[in-house]
């Protein structure tokens, strides 16, 4: 058998996990359940959290694609299931389309320029037929580009299942695999053809999904803009999709058909990726910060003090100099002024996503350790939930901290995680599942 044979994947069909598949639809059912019931008790809180975790979960599975794409670009040879683990993420972009479309609806409670009006001068770019009608085409069309990306990537695994497979899997599989030319053959046609024309799904992600920020989250405080929210926000989404997997692969490590295949030296790349990118994440938000603190930008300084309240602004500009320059020196520290705004949750959400990344894996064996990376990527997803509520709640709910918090919120969130995992899981053990190395 030559050595390119050796190479070739073969997709791992397992069943559903029954207790974890129940699971999750059971979360899904009840966060259905407490959307409907808060739409008619409080229908503004509804749309919030509808929206907090449309954005969270939008970002995750898109990212995955873009990542995986990205490894494709490049030729990365050090992924091997841990590429599929970010594909799989991509299973919930079509869904993220039909969110995005039934979000439509909420739009009255989420937007003050659909409510009320855009702000003079914003009348062109803040309107319902130009915000929804440019949001849902990106949406579709990475609904569409990411399905071609998954049938070309796992067509070539796929005719053992189209053969010897039972049920729906089968099915699609033989959809998938008509007019099979080869084993060797189809590989080498996918690499080739994933190589050349995966660039695009890159290139709309960063700006697609940076207008679809612009539109989404932003203009949420219409008087308040950044350029590189966009940036910030994305790759928020691409350092999410890099701590899922990590999560997946300290779980699937000795799962069955996975045995030898999550190495140390896998587990240690991924473990990187999350300290690297979780400093540039940061690197992106103090930038923000940096630049309307030394430029003094008053009409910027409102999103911040949403969120951090006072106790990290200073009014430069109403004192002098020499006695700004000595406020700063002799920063008084108040706790208490954390509870003004959402600072507590801002400064959770910083812990979640950089102090603890930082300072837990910034050594080499805990990024090889899977009871250290698991609990710090678990951390990092849970600082994003964070994140997220923190960039759609106090645009809308001020100097409420606990606004997010609400047993309502908190049911549609886990709704949302309960049909996110159920697609995961659906994916990956049904069709078409995460591969492995062919075994003849």
């Amino acid at each position: 058998m030559s050595s390119a044979a050796k190479e070739l994947e073969v997709a791992f069909a397992r069943e559903l996990p029954k207790p974890l598949t129940q699971i999750c639809a059971l979360l899904a059912i009840v966060g259905v359940i407490a959307f409907v019931m808060a739409l008619a008790t409080d229908p503004q809180t509804a749309w919030l959290a509808y929206h907090a975790n449309f954005i969270y979960f939008a970002m995750l599975s898109q990212a995955g694609l873009a990542f995986a794409a990205i490894m494709v670009v490049v030729g990365a040879k050090w992924p091997g299931p841990l590429r599929r683990m970010f594909e799989a993420l991509a299973a919930w972009v079509p869904i993220t389309f039909v969110l995005g479309c039934i979000g439509y609806f909420g739009g009255d409670y989420i937007f003050e320029w659909k409510r009320e009006g855009a702000v003079h001068g914003k009348e062109v770019w803040l309107n319902a037929t130009r915000v929804y009608t440019t949001d849902l085409v990106i949406l579709g069309l990475m609904a569409v580009l990411s399905i071609w990306f998954l049938k070309v990537s796992n067509r070539p695994m796929l005719k053992d299942m189209a053969d010897n497979g039972t049920g729906f899997g089968q099915k699609m599989a033989k959809s998938w695999t008509a007019n099979w030319k080869g084993n060797v053959e189809e590989r080498d046609h996918a690499f080739e053809v994933l190589s050349k024309r995966s660039a695009p799904i890159l290139f709309i992600y960063a700006m697609g999904y940076s207008f679809f920020v612009f539109d989404q989250v932003m203009s949420m405080e219409q008087t308040w803009f950044s350029n590189l929210f966009g940036a910030y926000v994305t790759w928020g989404g691409i350092l999410s999709a890099v701590a899922s997997v990590a999560l997946c692969s300290v779980f699937y490590r000795k799962a069955e058909g996975f045995e030898g295949l999550i190495t140390e030296h896998r587990m240690h790349d991924i473990g990187k990726l999350t300290f690297a990118f979780s400093i540039f994440w940061m690197y992106l938000f103090w930038s923000q910060y940096l630049v309307i603190w030394y430029g003094n930008l008053p009409e910027e300084t409102q999103f911040f003090a949403d969120r951090l309240g006072n106790q990290f602004l200073v009014d430069k500009g109403a004192v002098s100099a020499s006695a700004w320059a000595k406020a700063w020196s002799s920063w008084d520290f108040d706790w208490a002024r954390l509870s003004t705004a959402y600072g507590w949750t801002a400064m959770a959400t910083w812990a979640c996503l950089w102090v603890i990344p930082f300072w837990v894996l910034l050594g080499q064996r805990p990024k090889k350790t899977g009871w250290i990376l698991g609990p710090v990527a678990s951390i990092v997803l849970f600082g994003f939930w964070l994140e997220r509520n923190l960039l759609i709640w106090p645009s809308v709910i001020k100097d409420d901290s606990t606004s997010y918090l609400g047993l309502y919120q908190i049911l549609i969130a886990l709704g949302f995680f309960g049909a996110f995992g159920l697609v995961f899981l659906i994916y990956t053990r049904v069709f078409p599942t995460i591969a492995i190395p062919r075994r003849d």
